[in-house]
């Protein structure tokens, strides 16, 4: 993957250094426990939405009264472009994925507003939840931000086998920083509020693990729509850089993640798609170059 030509963003707040000085996670979120919230990050881990999504179901299923609400705000960071070749990347990736869905805003006579990206390290206090590594990069609705701890790429390599090494893994990294772009873009045309609406009038959590499938699957699809449009301005892609992104796409599916931390895979408990549908929908983006492809809220079959 070659990425020297894209435009940095200036909207990356890069609070690594002083979040992994301060360190520590809050004791509990509405009575439960730490090791509860990090086995339930561990469950929704590998790309998605606010995390405190499934906090709050696991209150709701333990008796523990209606989902709280995390007010704390993102400590204040300047915007810019980071120094270092990760941030670098980071922000040459993000660059480009505003300038891709302005102009496919545009075309139909909308407005795009870009997120911020926060780069932390360790844990970060959020409107959401409160950010930890483990849980994975996440957006958050209440302030459209993009929380991503770059430590992340290394496990992509190392501990999930979602590429064969450092060079191969560039475009699976863009891939993961385009995904939660993706929740900003659903969140930008209201997809986001209604879905999150449904979720609370649902009747059974496996009603509410079905809707975020269906959310997060729509998210790689939107990957895939920004990959096929940088790919018509840049012609970036090296031979391979799609099946790596596939492969940490399957390397991340609910299937794959639940038998390699429980041996058992449990398809009520899915939130995030199974390793085939999450390729499946990133190549229904990255063929079509259409957000008209990506309808996974409505499809029957996913």
């Amino acid at each position: 993957m070659r990425w020297d030509d894209f435009r940095s963003s200036s909207n990356v707040e890069d609070d690594r250094e002083a979040s992994a000085s301060r360190g520590g996670m809050p004791g509990g979120a509405g009575g439960l426990g730490i090791g509860t919230i990090i086995i339930l990050g561990l469950i929704g881990w590998a790309l998605g939405i606010d995390p405190s999504v499934l906090i709050n179901g696991a209150q709701i299923l333990s008796g523990g009264g209606a989902p709280s609400q995390q007010t704390d705000e993102a400590p204040r960071v300047n915007a810019g472009t980071p120094n270092d070749m990760t941030g670098q990347f980071v922000a040459a990736v993000l660059g480009d994925t505003e300038d891709r869905w302005t102009e496919i805003f545009a075309a139909s006579g909308r407005t795009y507003h870009p997120p911020r990206l926060r780069l932390f390290a360790g844990s970060e206090p959020t409107p959401c939840a409160f950010a930890q590594s483990a849980m994975g990069p996440f957006y958050c609705p209440r302030d459209q931000r993009v929380y991503l701890d770059t430590s992340f790429f290394d496990d992509l390599q190392n501990k999930f086998g979602g590429c064969s090494d450092s060079k191969a893994c560039k475009f699976s990294e863009a891939y993961v920083v385009a995904h939660e772009v993706g929740h900003h873009v659903q969140d930008e045309l209201g997809i986001l509020p209604r879905v999150m609406q449904a979720q609370q009038a649902a009747s059974s959590n496996a009603e509410v693990n079905q809707l975020q499938v269906r959310v997060e699957l729509q998210a790689d699809c939107l990957a895939g729509v920004w990959a096929n449009r940088a790919q018509r301005k840049h012609n970036f892609l090296d031979p391979g850089d799609v099946d790596q992104a596939l492969q940490t796409a399957s390397a991340i599916g609910d299937d794959r993640l639940q038998k390699e931390t429980q041996g058992y895979v449990v398809p009520d408990s899915f939130t995030h798609g199974s390793s085939a549908q999450r390729k499946r929908w990133f190549m229904n983006g990255f063929n079509s170059g259409q957000i008209s492809a990506c309808d996974t809220i409505s499809a029957n079959s996913l």
